[in-house]
């Protein structure tokens, strides 16, 4: 529980109610933060036959330094399939911003994930 609190000092807010920590590295010249999208369904989607198919592709992103070394975010994002609007796939990007407060650039950041 105690590495959990230091975590969210230490991500972005919100952050860690969206994604679990995979690992974190410690690199001579930076730190790097692995995450995995929780697989939590959409509220905007609620009713509707969502099935998880993976992730997308891992995206890093830039975050503030750590004791003068930069850290990295290396997120992944849960992709779905809609089987009530096949074939099209479905993330829950944009339902990211309704599920947790976050930062302006955050939220921006995540609702171009996928673009």
């Amino acid at each position: 529980m105690i590495q959990k609190e230091l975590l969210s000092l230490l991500l972005p807010s919100g952050l860690l109610e969206m994604f679990d920590v995979a690992k974190v590295e410690k690199k001579e010249d930076s730190y790097h933060f692995y995450l995995s999208e929780k697989n939590i369904h959409p509220k905007e989607y609620t009713g509707q036959h969502l099935e998880s198919k993976g992730f997308f592709d891992e995206a890093t992103l830039h975050n503030f330094s750590l004791r003068g070394k930069p850290s990295f975010l290396h997120l992944k994002r849960c992709k779905w399939l809609n089987h009530d609007t096949r074939p099209n796939g479905l993330s829950s990007v944009a339902s990211c911003s309704s599920r947790h407060p976050a930062t302006i650039e955050f939220a921006a950041f995540l609702k171009g994930f996928n673009r």
